[in-house]
């Protein structure tokens, strides 16, 4: 797999990691260096990682907001408008390793129990095609 290179000033030439190449816990680790780095603990409590959240997800939705599948669709096509809002998923992503770093909620784990839940409420027989919440399947 071809492999993205950038200098950095801490570990001097280093490979970028793709999707498929980095591991969750290393995200979480990079974060979390991040933020000890600036002494930025006593900041991060659950209560305010949460707001984090909340707030870099309301800035990616002024994105839609109000606009048709085909702004939507032209908004993607334009390479700078698009790099805003990889910014804002990347901000929404930050907070939410951030929280799963600093109170030990394994992700990965965690999505596959909550996937196992949601197939149980949504079976494929009632749900294929459907976005009625399970209760009214």
């Amino acid at each position: 797999m071809e492999q993205i290179w950038a200098l950095s000033r801490n570990f001097g030439r280093r490979p970028i990691n793709m999707d498929g190449e980095a591991t969750i816990q290393e995200l979480k680790n990079k974060v979390k260096k991040f933020c000890e780095d600036r002494d930025w603990n006593k900041y991060h409590n659950a209560k305010d990682l949460a707001i984090g959240i909340i707030t870099e997800s309301s800035e990616l939705l002024e994105y839609f907001r109000f606009k048709s599948e085909k702004e939507i669709e032209e908004i993607f096509n334009s390479p700078e408008k698009k790099e805003k809002i990889s910014e804002e998923v990347v901000d929404i992503l930050y907070f939410l390793l951030r929280l799963a770093q600093k109170y030990n909620i394994d992700l990965a784990t965690s999505l596959d129990k909550k996937m196992d839940k949601n197939k149980k409420k949504y079976p494929i027989n009632k749900a294929k095609g459907s976005n009625k919440k399970y209760t009214e399947l």
